[in-house]
C-alpha cells in the first residue's frame, strides 16, 4: 500500500510546486505563438472562402502556394536578421540585382553555376552588410538603405536599363517540375523553412543568434561569438535574396532590373505578423511561414473578390496592425 503523504512533508510541497510552475499541454499550446497565429490564418481562410466560391478550389490553394516561394524565402533571411534585432532593407534590391547577375551569367556558363554565382553575390553583398554593422557599428537601417540604393542603381547599370530575355527555357524546371504532385519551388521553400527551424532551434549558432537579439552584452560576456553571428544573418539574408530571385526568373524568364520592388516591405510584414519582435530575441521560422501564408491568402483573396490594386494596400496594411494589435492584446493576458 503506499504512503500517504504527511502534512508538511516536503516532497509532498515539492510535488504540488511542480504542478502548479509546469502548465498543461492545453495551455502550452493555447500560449503558444504559433498556435494563434496559426489559428488566425484558419480564420482568414474561413473567411474567404465565404466571400469568394473559387478561394478553396484545388488550383487556387496551389497558386497560394505558388506565390509564398519568392516573399518566403526572402522572408527566411529576414527573420535571421531580425532575431538579432536587425533589419535588412536591402532585401528587395538584392533580388533585383542578383536576378540581373543570373540573367547575364545563365548566357555564358551552366545553369548551376550561374545560380551559384548570383547566391554567392547576395550573400557577399549580405557580408558587406553585415560587416559594416557588426563590426563597425553602424545603424542596420543606414546601412542596408544605403546597400538598398546601390543594388538598384548596379543592376540599371548592369542591364542596361531593360530587362534581360532570353534566358534558357530548361531553367524553368525548377519551378514547375513536381515531386509527387509537390511543385518543385513549394518543395524547396518547405525544405528551406526546414533547414533554418533545425538551425535556429538546434544549433549553437542559432541559440546564440537568439541570445544576440535578447542581450548582446551578456551574450558576449558568456563568450558566445557575438561579432561572427551577427555578421551571419544578414549573409544569409542576401544569400535567400538571390535564390528567391532565381525562382522568379524561372518563372517569367526574364530578369528585370525593377523586380524585387518593395519586397523588403512584405518580407518584414510576415515575420512581425508571424510574432517576431523587432527588438529581437522572439521570433520563430515557423511563425515566419505562418505570417507568409497569411500575407498571401489576403492578397488572392483581395484578388478574387475584384479589389482595387489601389486600396490592396491600404487593406493589408489595416489587417496588419489589428492582427498585431490583437496579439500583443493577447499575448499580455496569457503571460499573467
Amino acid at each position: 500500500m503506499p504512503e500517504l503523504a504527511r502534512p508538511g512533508d516536503p516532497d509532498l510541497v515539492a510535488r504540488t510546486a511542480d504542478a502548479k510552475a509546469k502548465p498543461s499541454m492545453t495551455s502550452r499550446l493555447a500560449r503558444s505563438l504559433e498556435t494563434r497565429m496559426l489559428g488566425l490564418a484558419l480564420a482568414i481562410a474561413i473567411a474567404l472562402s465565404v466571400l469568394s466560391p473559387y478561394f478553396l478550389t484545388r488550383n487556387n490553394l496551389f497558386n497560394i502556394l505558388d506565390q509564398s516561394v519568392v516573399v518566403g524565402l526572402v522572408a527566411i533571411g529576414m527573420t535571421f536578421v531580425i532575431l538579432t534585432a536587425g533589419i535588412d532593407l536591402s532585401v528587395g534590391s538584392v533580388v533585383g540585382l542578383t536576378g540581373i547577375i543570373l540573367g547575364l551569367a545563365v548566357k555564358q556558363v551552366p545553369i548551376p553555376l550561374a545560380i551559384s554565382i548570383a547566391v554567392l553575390a547576395g550573400a557577399g553583398i549580405g557580408w558587406v552588410s553585415g560587416l559594416l554593422v557588426a563590426y563597425f557599428g553602424l545603424a542596420a537601417f543606414v546601412v542596408t538603405l544605403g546597400v538598398m540604393a546601390i543594388g538598384r542603381s548596379l543592376a540599371y547599370i548592369l542591364s542596361g536599363q531593360t530587362a534581360i530575355s532570353g534566358i534558357p527555357n530548361s531553367l524553368s524546371n525548377i519551378v514547375y517540375a513536381s515531386v509527387l504532385g509537390i511543385p518543385m519551388n513549394v518543395l524547396v521553400l518547405l525544405v528551406m523553412y526546414a533547414l533554418a527551424w533545425l538551425y535556429l532551434t538546434r544549433t549553437k549558432g542559432g541559440r546564440t543568434i537568439y541570445a544576440i537579439g535578447s542581450n548582446k552584452e551578456a551574450a558576449r560576456a558568456a563568450g558566445l561569438g557575438v561579432l561572427f553571428y551577427s555578421v551571419v544573418p544578414y549573409v544569409v539574408s542576401g544569400a535567400f535574396a538571390a535564390v528567391a530571385s532565381t525562382f522568379s526568373i524561372a518563372q517569367l524568364l526574364s530578369a528585370d532590373p525593377l523586380a524585387g520592388n518593395q519586397l523588403e516591405l512584405d518580407a518584414i510584414a510576415a515575420v512581425v505578423i508571424g510574432g517576431a519582435s523587432l527588438a529581437g530575441g522572439r521570433g520563430s521560422i515557423i511563425g515566419t511561414l505562418i505570417g507568409v501564408i497569411i500575407m498571401v491568402m489576403i492578397r488572392n483573396g483581395l484578388n478574387l473578390m475584384g479589389v482595387s490594386p489601389f486600396w490592396q494596400g491600404s487593406a493589408i496594411g489595416t489587417i496588419i496592425i489589428v492582427a498585431l494589435l490583437v496579439e500583443r492584446l493577447i499575448s499580455k493576458r496569457t503571460a499573467r
